[in-house]
C-alpha cells in the first residue's frame, strides 16, 4: 500500500571554509524517511544570499578546487564599482556568485534512493571566507511504501 506523503526538515551543515564541499550525505543522514519513497521528489532550498547549492562531480576534489578558481576569477573582490561591502571584500562577490549557480536544486528519488549520476553530488559553494553554519529547507514528495 502506498500513500503521497509530505515531508520538511530543516537542515543545518556545519561551518565550512570558503570553497565548493560536499553535502551529499548530509542530506541523506538528515532524511531517514527517504527509504521509505518508492517515486517522488527531493527539494533542497538553501536560505542564504552568500552560499549556492549545485550538483556536479563528486570523486576528483579537484574538481570542487577549480569550480573555486573559475568563480574567485570571473567574480573579482575590490572592484572599485561594489557598493555592497559592509561585510568585507567578499561580500558582493559572494552573492554574485550565489546568483549565478542558484539556492535550490531538485532531485528525483526512487526506490528509497536519490537518483543521482554516479559521479554527481549535491554542493555547497560557500563563497564568504566566514560564513558560519548554512540551512538548507528540504521538502520530499512522493509516494511512501509506509507511512513517514
Amino acid at each position: 500500500m502506498t500513500n503521497n506523503s509530505w515531508y520538511s526538515e530543516k537542515i543545518t551543515l556545519p561551518e565550512f571554509p570558503r570553497g565548493f564541499h560536499l553535502v551529499t550525505e548530509y542530506i541523506i543522514s538528515a532524511l531517514p524517511m527517504l527509504q521509505h519513497i518508492e517515486v517522488g521528489l527531493l527539494h533542497l532550498w538553501l536560505k542564504h544570499t552568500s552560499a549556492s547549492l549545485t550538483i556536479n562531480e563528486n570523486a576528483d576534489p579537484t574538481v570542487r578546487s577549480d569550480m573555486e578558481a573559475f568563480f574567485n576569477y570571473s567574480v573579482k573582490e575590490n572592484l572599485p564599482f561594489f557598493r555592497h561591502t559592509y561585510e568585507g571584500s567578499d561580500d558582493m562577490p559572494a552573492h554574485l556568485k550565489s546568483s549565478l549557480l542558484g539556492c535550490q536544486v531538485s532531485i528525483p528519488v526512487e526506490k528509497g534512493r536519490l537518483q543521482l549520476g554516479t559521479w554527481q553530488g549535491i554542493m555547497l559553494g560557500e563563497h564568504r571566507d566566514i560564513g558560519g553554519q548554512r540551512t538548507i529547507i528540504a521538502t520530499l514528495q512522493g509516494l511512501a511504501t509506509s507511512p513517514i
